[in-house]
């Protein structure tokens, strides 16, 4: 994929991440009342960088065309929501999939069922309109839905575990779980603290 190719491809993934960047800061304005308080502390996002692409694309044993990434990634562009609590996290999903211009395309839900490590988030892939001349097609844009707590435990669980090798790495694994149950029932307090004011 030559520098122009992929300047050319990413376009419609910076519409699709502003659509969806708006739609969420209306919903975090609009979804609870004032006294309620916003549900998103905060966001960030991303468009997968040329190599990346070409890394994945790579790893999924396919040639780095443009035609590929359209078809085989759905991760191009991707918008991390960091919100205070799990039950805003579930409000804002289902306020999206109430939306009739997206299309839910893919869904995992970590929170109720998170991954071995303790890792914890809610990741849904949207497919949303982009309308040309004559045309409109969907563009897939992934989002990690993840509570501040959630957020912290992955930061940290990247820096400390990833493509580091440890003697016991048994016990730091363990030791993840541990913390990502500790966090967790820390944010379950605290959540029913504000829900009962």
């Amino acid at each position: 994929m030559t520098n122009e190719q992929y300047y050319e491809l990413i376009k419609p993934y910076e519409d699709v991440t502003r659509v969806m960047l708006t739609k969420l800061e209306i919903l975090n304005h609009s979804i609870y009342s004032k006294d309620t308080g916003k549900p998103i502390h905060h966001i960030q996002n991303r468009i997968k960088q040329k190599k990346s692409i070409e890394d994945k694309l790579e790893r999924l044993e396919l040639t780095d065309s443009v035609m590929n990434a359209k078809d085989h990634l759905m991760d191009i562009a991707g918008i991390r929501v960091i919100c205070y609590f799990p039950g805003e996290i579930y409000d804002l999903v289902d306020c999206l999939k109430r939306q009739t211009d997206l299309i839910i395309i893919k869904e995992k839900d970590y929170i109720k069922s998170p991954k071995k490590s303790g890792y914890r988030s809610f990741h849904a892939v949207f497919g949303v309109p982009i309308h040309c001349l004559d045309a409109m097609e969907y563009y897939p844009v992934e989002i990690q839905f993840r509570t501040m707590s959630m957020d912290f435990w992955a930061s940290m669980e990247h820096r400390i575990c990833y493509k580091k090798e440890y003697e016991d790495k048994e016990t730091v694994s363990q030791e993840m779980q541990q913390y990502a149950r500790i966090l967790e029932q820390i944010e379950s307090r605290f959540e029913v603290q504000v829900r009962d004011g």
